[in-house]
């Protein structure tokens, strides 16, 4: 059996831990779990970490419990809104369950003839028998207004301007209840999860001592951040989905590919299984020639392949190196699926009509948003920054007509280094 936690603070994954969990789960094996809110029916990136600390946990030798949230998702979580969420319908909450609860099951083992093997489990399932009467006085009685007001996620949202409504005021005991009802039930005793839900878990191990004057232990893992600021998982088109639907795994693979060296420093050790000398030996030869992305690309391949296969990965790279390659292969050799299939990029459609009788690059690159105006076309024409099919254009009086379809319907352009946008002619 591994040591769980020393595996996870030199990866940089633990924030805060409760005195006494390093040392129970050298004791024995021990039953954890993480919570997953259902307000999609896929998972995105921002899930990765949790699902990870599961993984991990298994390969470590303990037994790792996935709680699927369908009462606590009719709540909706206070910790890092500003506001309180929409409600969603028990129809939604079903769809959505079971997306989740499929995507889970593509990452843990839940073969049960394996002594750790993985559970999963949803709330809805015990808080549907409770009635408001029994919980607030089989739970609130042992949890003080004053210890849940005192909570970051709670103080946070009475200072701000919405204040905070009753539902969302009880989701940290509804939480704990949650704790509680796998310590008892499940013989869970460590909860995990992001640094944002330390008052929710700390909650469930002060109501199962309490309640029974049992011993449970937490810890939790820093929220992933961009060095340049921005919000992790997210790109001008939304959420960087774990659903190939959603987010396709080229897109998916582009995401880590593109990095920043700061951030792929990072979520090297964070988002892969590769152990810490392998790790050091790729810093170091990343390090030594940048240009060559060495992180990036192990990353984004590494993430791949634990989300969507080989398969996708093979594809992933294939429409990657014909795009981008400096080797670059002839523009016939992207098929009609490769372009269609390219969803990274920009894409429009253009009227057939226009096409017919040449227009002016100008006018073509500026009516397809390609650029904001006609002007800034014109210079960065002039620089020799934009190239269509792949050949560079310089000639500002240039027309585009049918002799620039790719097979009979798509016109490639790029723009700078890595702008691509395709155009649909129809």
């Amino acid at each position: 059996m591994t040591n769980f936690i020393q595996e996870l603070q030199w990866r940089g994954m633990i924030q805060d831990i409760m005195p006494g969990t390093e040392e129970q789960l050298k004791k024995e094996m021990t039953s954890a779990y993480v919570g997953f809110d259902p307000t999609a029916d896929s998972l995105h990136i921002g899930s990765l970490v949790p699902i990870l600390l599961l993984v991990h946990l298994q390969k470590a030798g303990h037994k790792p419990i996935a709680l699927v949230g369908g009462a606590t998702g009719m709540v909706g979580d206070p910790s890092g809104k500003s506001e309180e969420r929409n409600m969603l319908s028990a129809e939604e909450l079903d769809k959505n369950i079971l997306g989740v609860r499929a995507q889970l099951e593509q990452f843990l083992d839940f073969n049960p003839a394996l002594p750790n093997a993985a559970t999963l489990v949803n709330n809805y399932d015990w808080f549907k028998e409770i009635s408001f009467l029994d919980f607030i006085r089989d739970a609130g009685k042992h949890i003080t207004v004053n210890y849940m007001m005192s909570k970051d996620s709670v103080k946070k949202r009475l200072e701000g301007d919405n204040g905070m409504s009753f539902t969302e005021f009880t989701y940290q005991l509804v939480q704990g209840y949650d704790f509680f009802w796998l310590y008892q039930h499940q013989h869970c005793k460590l909860q995990m999860g992001g640094s944002d839900q330390w008052g929710n878990i700390v909650t469930g191990t002060e109501l199962i001592r309490r309640k029974v004057g049992g011993e449970a232990f937490a810890f939790t893992c820093p929220l992933i951040k961009k060095a340049d600021g921005g919000k992790f998982g997210k790109t001008e088109k939304g959420n960087i989905w774990l659903d190939p639907i959603k987010t396709t795994p080229y897109q998916f693979y582009q995401f880590w590919l593109n990095a920043s060296d700061t951030d792929a420093t990072n979520w090297i050790k964070i988002f892969t299984f590769l152990p810490q000398q392998a790790i050091i030996n790729l810093t170091t030869a990343h390090e030594a020639n940048p240009s060559e992305r060495i992180l990036q690309k192990k990353l984004a391949a590494e993430l791949t392949l634990f989300v969507h296969g080989q398969t996708e990965l093979d594809k992933a790279i294939e429409t990657t190196q014909k795009l981008f390659s400096n080797t670059k292969s002839p523009i016939e050799s992207l098929s009609v699926t490769d372009l269609e299939s390219i969803e990274g990029i920009v894409q429009s459609s253009y009227a057939a009509e226009k096409i017919q009788n040449g227009v002016d690059i100008i006018s073509f690159l500026a009516e397809n948003a390609v650029f904001e105006s006609k002007g800034a076309a014109r210079k960065m024409l002039q620089n020799g920054g934009v190239s269509i099919n792949r050949e560079k254009i310089t000639d500002v009086q240039m027309m585009v007509n049918t002799t620039h379809l790719l097979h009979d319907k798509f016109i490639l352009v790029q723009v700078g280094k890595k702008n691509y946008y395709l155009i649909a002619v129809m």
